[in-house]
């Protein structure tokens, strides 16, 4: 189960980056975290940019909902998600 977090009026997930991928996917759980394979390069944060275009859309929000706050350099990364209900983000995790 994905572990989702409250923290004021928004909501931290952990996610596990798989960078160099095929094709940009939501590829399932790694422990309570949400797996997201993206095709950019994990260099100049391309793939960090990745990451949030691919949650913004899958989400439907906007990009500027999404930010990463710790992991910048790491597979292991956590984001802030504002204006987004947890249910959506559970589904994520759900639907892979």
């Amino acid at each position: 189960m994905l572990d989702i977090k409250s923290v004021d009026d928004a909501l931290l997930v952990e996610v596990r980056v798989q960078p160099k991928a095929s094709s940009n996917r939501i590829a399932g759980l790694h422990g309570g975290a949400l797996k997201l394979a993206v095709t950019a390069a994990p260099e100049g944060g391309k793939a960090n940019k990745a990451v949030i275009e691919l949650l913004a859309k899958r989400l439907d929000i906007k990009k500027r909902n999404l930010e990463i706050v710790s992991g910048h350099t790491s597979r292991t990364k956590t984001l802030k998600i504002t204006n987004c209900d947890r249910q959506k983000i559970q589904a994520l995790g759900n639907s892979s």
